[in-house]
């Protein structure tokens, strides 16, 4: 199944960010994630654990071609999704469950086979208008990887519906290595 053209919304426009430019658009970053998300508590949902977790995701040291595409609402931010081709030996897939068939074969990666969809989030004001499913068009539209990944956490009904309604579906669970990370189910999507 291929990503066809991004929906066209009106008003809203997109603009891609490579690693060092969207370290420039750090602050508007985090207030889409403030504005996105309400605060859970959980050490690993905190504004600070989400923003050192995108500092790492950016460091210019970090193999990979990291792309942000952020959405604007009549010219304010109101949405951002990123993500990164798998490079060989990925960390991404330390800790994965897989449901079925073999481990070694499934993750092994030589940067051009998984793009991994790290984030996609909208203001919860916007939200329920097609600026997600937009985002995420947006994102893997010309990918030339074969396959996307992503992680859900397996009680966010709203988010896990979607996703299979976008196509996604559940190869198993993985627990990230940062500090509190939840357990996630683990989805793929075909991009070919």
């Amino acid at each position: 199944m291929s990503i066809g053209r991004a929906q066209t919304l009106h008003g809203i426009e997109f603009q891609h960010y490579t690693a060092a430019e969207a370290r420039e658009q750090r602050e508007v970053v985090e207030a889409i994630f403030r504005g996105s998300y309400t605060q859970s508590g959980r050490a690993f949902s905190t504004p600070e654990a989400f923003m050192r977790r995108f500092d790492n995701y950016t460091d210019p040291g970090r193999d990979g071609e990291f792309e942000l595409v952020m959405a604007r609402f009549e010219g304010n931010p109101c949405g951002q999704a990123w993500g990164w081709p798998l490079p060989a030996n990925a960390a991404w897939w330390g800790g994965l469950c897989l449901d079925d068939g073999d481990l070694a074969a499934f993750t092994t990666e030589d940067g051009s086979r998984t793009f991994a969809l790290s984030e996609i989030m909208v203001l919860s004001e916007l939200t329920g208008r097609g600026i997600a499913h937009a985002l995420h068009d947006e994102l893997l539209r010309n990918r030339r990887e074969r396959r996307a990944t992503l992680l859900v956490r397996p009680d966010n009904d709203r988010a896990y519906k979607t996703y299979r309604k976008w196509g996604w579906y559940r190869v198993g669970t993985l627990r990230p290595g940062w500090p509190d990370a939840p357990t996630f189910d683990a989805l793929i999507r075909d991009l070919e």
